[in-house]
């Protein structure tokens, strides 16, 4: 694709009037191995190619893509999308110049181009890892997904600027079994990297970890009932952040002001203890960008500053709507689908409240939470019912035993406002999150120090 033709496409989004157009090109490349109990069952890939159009006009916006790289199918899906500015008159001449993106990001080894039968070495090296932990270990599943992606995003704002994003993530789950109880173990990561990632993670850690957490879950016994402290666990633990407190953080839904953070900036939303960021220039991490989907090179947003809301995360539209400048966080899962506003790498920077052992002593009894399933998040008030996968019960400042069926229930601002501790052990979780809104998927990152919440709502089955 080069500047004239984007010209020409984006003079004829404009034709009929509007305020703003943009292209969004894609080619995606993508190769996944599954292996269920030690035989490989499935080898896909793919390629996916096309198109989307984008006109604004005002606070409308139309949107239209074509699966063809084709002159005059662009320009019928640019027609689709004029309509909403139809009647507004032809608009100037369009000139897109050429920017140049940082690299944040690159995969020394592509996975996607990586010889098959290396792909799946790294699947038995995670199967023979998890079986020799224990005979208990009854079956064993893998996954390995990789993705080459590449983007060209021109605008009638005169952009025209490409990036590369490499993508690779392993996913393993275990099975252990005592008699007649059996209990699962998960482990994954990967990030915007090639192969190179196992240089520095081997595929055989994921497979001893997810043995691991399914034989603690062997023993554990069912979860106490009732509000009491929590300490969420560094890295993983940031999912909560991410789903309880960062999605009420983007700015399209403080434009229609369905978040609890609408009209708050400059008050306080959280303990003075807590900072929380949103930065897609981390290398390597699996939420970054070197340019986000609107063509805007993106930069760190402090969102949560000592407790107070300082900014929202915005795309053009929102950052247009509030009068603010625009930041690159406009994201979409691919051309079929207009950006909106997006997290990347979500976190909380550590405290100086010490070590995970520090902040576990300073609770009598309470729960600590190491790792998440997921969860169900109200965007408009910030209520959040999240399930561990592997927790413990917290007593007299010792963990003392592993719990099962632990639900943590409660308010994402109110939690943030009862943080007393924040540790200095920060950590990012492996590259393993995507995440939905609006019916498109996206990969992030979440990181945290170890933190310690007063009290949740735990919703176990011993009162």
């Amino acid at each position: 694709m080069d500047p004239a033709f984007a010209e020409r496409v984006l003079a004829r989004a404009l034709a009929q009037g509007g305020d703003f157009a943009d292209l969004y090109f894609e080619y995606r490349r993508s190769a996944s191995l599954s292996m269920e109990d030690g035989r490989i069952r499935v080898a896909g890939g793919g390629v996916d190619l096309g198109v989307g159009v984008r006109v604004v006009a005002g606070e409308a916006v139309g949107y239209a893509y074509a699966e063809s790289l084709e002159e005059d199918e662009i320009a019928e899906a640019a027609d689709t999308a004029a309509r909403i500015a139809r009647g507004g008159g032809g608009g100037p001449a369009v000139t897109v110049k050429r920017r140049r993106a940082p690299v944040r990001y690159g995969a020394e080894i592509s996975a996607v181009d990586a010889d098959g039968a290396a792909r799946v070495a790294l699947l038995r090296q995670a199967d023979r890892a998890a079986r020799r932990a224990s005979r208990r270990i009854v079956r064993v599943d893998a996954s390995l997904v990789a993705v080459h992606k590449e983007i060209l995003v021109a605008s009638s704002d005169g952009a025209f600027v490409a990036d590369r994003q490499p993508m690779v993530r392993i996913g393993v789950s275990a099975v252990a079994r005592r008699g007649r109880r059996t209990e699962a173990g998960s482990s994954g990561g990967g990030g915007r990297r090639g192969l190179e990632y196992f240089d520095e993670v081997p595929a055989s850690f994921h497979g001893e970890e997810a043995a691991r957490v399914a034989l603690v879950n062997l023993d554990a016994r069912p979860a106490p009932a009732g509000q009491m402290p929590v300490v969420l666990a560094a890295g993983d633990a940031g999912i909560l952040l991410h789903e309880a407190v960062g999605h009420g953080l983007e700015a399209d839904f403080n434009r229609k002001r369905t978040s609890n953070y609408t009209d708050r900036i400059g008050k306080k939303v959280a303990s003075p203890r807590v900072t929380v960021i949103d930065d897609p220039t981390v290398p390597g991490a699996r939420g970054s960008i070197n340019v986000d989907d609107e063509g805007e090179v993106p930069r760190v947003h402090r969102l949560i500053v000592g407790g107070k809301l300082r900014n929202y995360m915005h795309d053009r539209i929102s950052a247009r709507y509030f009068g603010r400048k625009r930041a690159g966080s406009g994201r979409r899962e691919s051309f079929r689908h207009p950006p909106m506003p997006r997290m990347t790498n979500t976190y909380m920077e550590a405290g100086e409240d010490g070590t995970e052992e520090d902040i576990i002593r300073t609770v009598s009894r309470g729960i600590f939470a190491r790792r998440f399933s997921g969860g169900q998040v109200n965007i408009s008030n910030g209520d959040f019912v999240f399930s561990l996968v592997e927790g413990y019960l917290i007593e007299n400042g010792r963990i003392t035993a592993p719990l099962k069926g632990v639900n943590l229930i409660g308010n994402g601002p109110a939690a943030m406002e009862m943080v007393s501790m924040v540790g200095s052990d920060f950590r990012f979780s492996d590259g393993m999150w995507t995440c939905g809104k609006d019916g498109q998927s996206v990969p992030v990152g979440v990181g945290m120090p170890t933190i310690k919440v007063d009290a949740l709502t735990v919703g176990g089955t011993e009162v």
